[in-house]
């Protein structure tokens, strides 16, 4: 979602008449965009924050702006801590970003604007800033309603609103103009997208996968992140369905003791969301399912996390992202009796990414010597490689020219590592509307 805003911005900069530049030295606009879902996060902008402050200070006429989830929890506040800042903007409030860059020269005091009324930013499109990139976003709702006890996110992104579906059609059709192959909808909630038009007309995630997935040039359509609770069996059923729609959902599921989801106020039982899984796998056998798992809740015993273990070998996830609870102000948790001391939940997190290292290793193993496809992204970290993702969201890097970018290739998984596959490109395992010779292959 910051990428997508991130995106957002630096279209409109553009559109303004801006240039990108290396670094914040030679900038004359600096933007931060923020997250605060973490305590890490947080800590890292506010150290950005202090290094470009500095910058600032060596020439006042430089625009400094936080934008994000920083900016609208802290709000004003932020600029006592950094008096150099010219802007603090909230995510409901970045549709009025380019309005503020018309008159960016002539600026009389801080602007300040947290206000959680409006809905995600609109479509600005930029020609040319997605070209050459293969892959592209496009959030289709913001905010959450859930209030997870944990979580910070309904107070700094606010409460559900769903955009139209021809607005996020109309993008999506922008974005395949500029030659992205693969679009991934994103929102906080994304499965509780819900659009009622004109006419009573209504259009929910699985109406909108099946409206973008015949959009000519889109080979690939993925969403995130989904909330079990909201995992109906029409949107199940859309994985069997929907050939572009990738055989991959993540699907948090942040603790495996209902003790510790009832807590969490997370709306499902341990049990339920096993059978989410039995019922994903029965329509998409293949299907790859990563999660979000925390360790270190508060009142987590050892036997509830025995059960959050237990959860992980039974399901067998791809891949996990884990992490330590950190306290968010604000939130119930935060007020919650019965922490869990640093040395504990660091332990446990150790324990727990040491048996999700052996089930991807091993899921990984098992792809060696198989054909899969490959969406070609471009030149690989490993120098004259090129890389791509299965359908899965894996890594493939491999040797092949650089006119595959874009397409859609079969290679064969040679090796396997943790975070990473090496294949080999076979020409005869190319799909059959691709022909080697103009692919500079043969």
């Amino acid at each position: 979602m910051n990428a997508y805003d991130s995106d957002f911005l630096a279209q409109s900069l553009i559109t303004a008449g801006f240039v990108p530049v290396n670094g914040p030295e030679v900038a004359d606009v600096i933007l931060i965009n923020t997250c605060v879902v973490r305590a890490k996060p947080e800590q890292k902008a506010y150290s950005f924050l202090g290094r470009v402050s500095a910058i600032k200070a060596d020439n006042p006429k430089r625009f400094l702006g936080i934008v994000g989830c920083l900016a609208q929890m802290k709000g004003a506040e932020l600029l006592k801590r950094f008096p150099q800042l010219d802007m603090i903007m909230g995510p409901r409030e970045l549709y009025r970003f380019p309005e503020v860059l018309k008159r960016i020269d002539r600026l009389s005091g801080k602007i300040v604007a947290t206000g959680m009324d409006s809905g995600p930013p609109g479509h600005s499109p930029c020609q040319g800033y997605f070209q050459g990139k293969i892959s592209g976003y496009i959030s289709i709702m913001e905010g959450c309603n859930n209030f997870c006890s944990y979580c910070i996110v309904p107070y700094v992104r606010g409460r559900e609103i769903s955009r139209s579906p021809e607005e996020i059609v109309a993008e999506a059709k922008h974005l395949l103009t500029e030659g992205v192959k693969e679009i991934t909808l994103l929102g906080q909630n994304v499965n509780s997208y819900f659009w009622r038009g004109v006419g009573n007309n209504e259009c929910r995630l699985p109406d909108l996968l099946h409206k973008l997935s015949s959009l000519d040039g889109l080979l690939r359509l993925r969403f995130v992140t989904s909330h079990p609770k909201d995992l109906s069996d029409e949107l199940i059923s859309c994985f069997g369905d929907i050939p572009n729609l990738c055989p991959h959902i993540h699907l948090p599921f942040q603790a495996g003791a209902n003790r510790i989801l009832k807590s969490m106020r997370r709306g499902y039982t341990r049990e339920e969301y096993l059978m989410l899984i039995q019922k994903l796998r029965s329509v998409k056998p293949d299907i790859a399912i990563t999660s979000d798992v925390m360790v270190g809740f508060p009142g987590e015993t050892d036997q509830d996390f025995e059960q959050t273990l237990d959860l992980i070998r039974c399901v067998q996830f791809d891949s996990l992202f884990s992490f330590n609870y950190s306290d968010r102000k604000g939130t119930f948790a935060d007020k919650m009796g019965g922490k869990i001391e640093n040395v504990t939940k660091s332990s446990r997190l150790t324990v727990l990414q040491a048996i999700q290292q052996e089930i991807t290793t091993e899921k990984n193993r098992k792809l060696e010597g198989t054909d899969v496809d490959i969406l070609v992204e471009g030149g690989s970290k490993r120098g004259s490689q090129l890389f791509g993702r299965t359908g899965s969201h894996k890594i493939v890097n491999f040797i092949g020219n650089d006119n595959l970018i874009g397409t859609l290739v079969k290679v064969q998984i040679k090796v396997s590592f943790f975070n990473s596959l090496r294949g080999e490109l076979n020409p005869s395992t190319l799909q059959d509307n691709q022909d080697p010779h103009a692919l500079g292959m043969i």
